[in-house]
């Protein structure tokens, strides 16, 4: 078995300072995608036990998305491959080889796009980002298939997909990360032989669990959240997930950050890896 996160760590420094590190080492992972360190590589502070695969680009103080996996990478490969996002640092990923899997493993963090009735060219950038990602993450999905690997896309994705994946959706219908436009997008994302959002396959027809709260202490007391950090896996991966949830912390003065780790455990492959040919 292998176990599988992602967390928005809204600042990696903040976030081992509110315990990011004592739940790295309780939890056991053995791979942790990570959005929004927010700091130079040479501030990254020290994470032991894993190999570090860091794309901070070259927004100083913003954005960064990396991996921490048990194994060295066998291969590394940053960026959408879009000249207008290489300086954002929002897409990183490896190759790995982990208990009977062969992955190819990517952290996303996806626009917030702002809220509804600010700057429109914040929102329209985050539309120019998601148009430029879906065929990215096709032709990503194509090369892992074709050499072999299963392919695990995850984080911040900054859309809540359907009424489960956010509290009071009909007073959100208006807002930024739920627009119809943006769920469609989402949905076209996602097909039985494409990839497949693990968690709600875990957990169908219930509500949340989510994984993002506003700061403040009433909508995490009163779990007012949105479900907007995904594992999004190739089917053959997600078939093998045994549990699947987010790690809520027991009250406010707890939390990491305003998002909750989203951790998957996958059961290790058949004899038969389901990518091979019979």
């Amino acid at each position: 078995m292998i176990r599988v996160a992602t967390f928005n760590a809204n600042g990696i420094r903040a976030a081992m300072r509110r315990g990011f590190g004592e739940w790295l080492l309780t939890r056991d992972c053995d791979v942790v995608a990570i959005q929004e360190l927010r700091c130079a590589p040479a501030h990254v502070p020290e994470i032991g036990g894993y190999h570090v695969t860091y794309e901070p680009g070259l927004l100083p103080g913003r954005n960064g998305v990396a991996i921490l996996s048990r194994a060295a990478p066998l291969a590394v490969r940053t960026g959408l491959g879009r000249r207008a996002f290489e300086s954002e640092g929002r897409y990183v990923e490896v190759d790995l080889d982990l208990d009977g899997w062969r992955l190819t493993v990517g952290s996303l963090y996806v626009p917030k796009g702002g809220r509804t009735g600010d700057d429109p060219r914040r929102y329209a950038h985050k539309l120019r980002f998601m148009r430029s990602l879906r065929p990215f993450l096709v032709e990503t999905r194509r090369r892992a298939v074709a050499q072999g690997r299963e392919y695990l896309v995850m984080g911040d994705i900054n859309v809540a997909h359907t009424r489960l994946d956010v509290r009071n959706a009909t007073a959100n219908g208006r807002q930024v990360g739920f627009l119809p436009s943006e769920r469609e997008w989402f949905t076209s994302l996602l097909g039985p032989r494409t990839l497949v959002d693990v968690v709600r396959r875990v957990h169908p027809g219930e509500q949340g669990p989510y994984s993002w709260w506003l700061w403040g202490p009433g909508p995490f007391d009163n779990d007012v959240g949105w479900r907007i950090d995904y594992h999004l896996a190739t089917p053959g991966l997600a078939r093998a997930a045994v549990r699947a949830g987010t790690d809520r912390a027991r009250d406010y003065a707890s939390r990491m950050s305003d998002h909750a780790p989203v951790v998957v455990d996958y059961a290790s492959p058949p004899t038969r890896s389901p990518m091979q040919p019979t």
